[in-house]
């Protein structure tokens, strides 16, 4: 059996995503291989992808995604070495390159990304930096695999602590806000019910619109806050509890941990 295109190493919430996208754009699934050491886990892969190897010892293979838990990185760089791989992307959160480096060798080049949450539905936002020995060819690697989930930039490995902080754990403050939103429409006498199912399609109907329009977000704020009418009446209260400076300190607090969890 001739090698497959890519193993994935690690078939949790991400990898699994990025087994989905990669299937739907360019994979065919005997093309990819998902190693998951946990069995009840594999089993669950098994029937989301037929067709594809679902394993637990890692396969020869040119090109790898590490999508574990940041403590087990150096474990699978190790297997790496002894794998024939030429190219890694790690999304590990917290893991330098040169820890990715230092663990895989000088014969594996390293890519280190930060995705989001989102591209389990195929809206995910990434960041990739790539170690010194990456070549063009294969930092485009890296991009077409997080494309395939979303959008994809490339930024300097000294931002990512601020690409986690933001986009990163962004879609947890999204979350929050939407939980506050529904409270607030109960405490206002709407039942949870209905409250849930305006501000979730407030929330899908806003990001489109924010995503498809070419007005920038202040302006298309400003398009809903008539003078003295009802939006500038909430849009004064949340500046009034400086709002954009509790966001600001919120990716602040979340950059400042991810430095910490990477030293």
């Amino acid at each position: 059996m001739s090698s497959p295109s890519l193993v994935i190493i690690g078939g949790g919430n991400m990898g699994a995503a990025l087994a989905r996208g990669l299937l739907s754009k360019k994979l065919k699934p005997a093309e990819l291989v998902i190693v998951e050491a946990s069995a009840e886990r594999r089993k669950v892969l098994q029937i989301d992808f037929p067709g594809v190897q679902i394993v637990e010892q890692m396969q020869n293979c040119e090109s790898a995604i590490i999508a574990v838990k940041p403590n087990d990185v150096v474990a699978v760089c190790s297997l790496l070495n002894n794998s024939g791989v030429k190219q890694v992307l790690s999304i590990a959160a917290g893991v330098t390159i040169a820890s990715l480096e230092s663990a895989c060798g000088n014969s594996i080049s390293v890519i280190r990304a930060m995705p989001n949450t989102p591209a389990i539905v195929g809206q995910g936002a990434s960041a990739i930096s790539a170690g010194q020995s990456c070549s063009v060819e294969q930092i485009n690697w890296a991009k077409e695999i997080l494309q395939s989930v979303g959008i994809v930039v490339v930024v300097e490995e000294s931002l990512l602590d601020t690409v986690t902080g933001l986009s990163g754990s962004g879609p947890a403050y999204v979350f929050l806000l939407a939980e506050a939103l529904i409270s607030a429409g109960v405490q206002q006498g709407l039942s949870s019910e209905i409250s849930n199912t305006l501000v979730r399609q407030l929330l899908v109907g806003s990001s489109a619109l924010l995503a498809q329009s070419s007005e920038s977000p202040s302006k298309l704020r400003q398009n809903v806050t008539s003078p003295n009418g009802t939006t500038a009446a909430g849009i004064a209260e949340l500046q009034s509890k400086q709002f954009a400076e509790i966001i600001a300190a919120a990716v602040r607090a979340a950059t400042a941990r991810s430095v910490e969890l990477g030293e």
